[in-house]
């Protein structure tokens, strides 16, 4: 005996309410716009450190400027030796010091764009973001009538390494 199921009997014909789901969709995405936070985003454009391409030698024996970010300190250095090192002070790198001595270094070398920033493992983003802008730019108050400041370009080309 075979059986057979007569679905045409009962069925029934039933549309879709897809208003409420609507609905929500409108909610949700005009909650999520609202709560959305708007931030601004930065490119920071960083080159790695380069070989000597072969070629021409140099005339002069071009200075390297390093800022090695380390767990305690930063180090100074021109690339064969340590200029200066700057302990932490209160658990915080001491970035005016820091300033203070890329700017002499700029004073030296003015036509000097570049630097390298060499940095430990485990050393914190928000530290290394911070040396970087350190590195960059620095702000210099003028005295006068009427003190202002002025943003002074250091060393806006970085490049980021492993210190040693």
């Amino acid at each position: 005996m075979s059986r057979r199921h007569h679905y045409k009997r009962n069925h029934v014909q039933v549309e879709l309410e897809i208003t409420t789901l609507l609905n929500v969709m409108v909610v949700l995405i005009s909650f999520l716009l609202l709560t959305a936070v708007f931030s601004k985003l930065a490119i920071q454009e960083m080159n790695l450190p380069a070989a000597m391409a072969g070629g021409a030698a140099p005339t002069k024996p071009e200075v390297t400027i390093e800022v090695i970010v380390r767990k305690n300190a930063l180090e100074i250095g021109d690339g064969k030796s340590a200029i200066a090192s700057i302990p932490m002070v209160d658990k915080k790198y001491d970035l005016n010091k820091l300033s203070q001595i890329l700017q002499r270094l700029k004073g030296q070398y003015k036509d000097k764009q570049d630097a390298t920033i060499l940095i430990e493992p485990d050393i914190e983003y928000e530290y290394l973001i911070a040396v970087m802008d350190t590195v960059k730019t620095a702000q210099v108050k003028r005295a006068g009538e009427v003190e202002t400041t002025q943003k002074l370009s250091l060393f806006p080309q970085v490049s980021i390494g492993d210190a040693p």
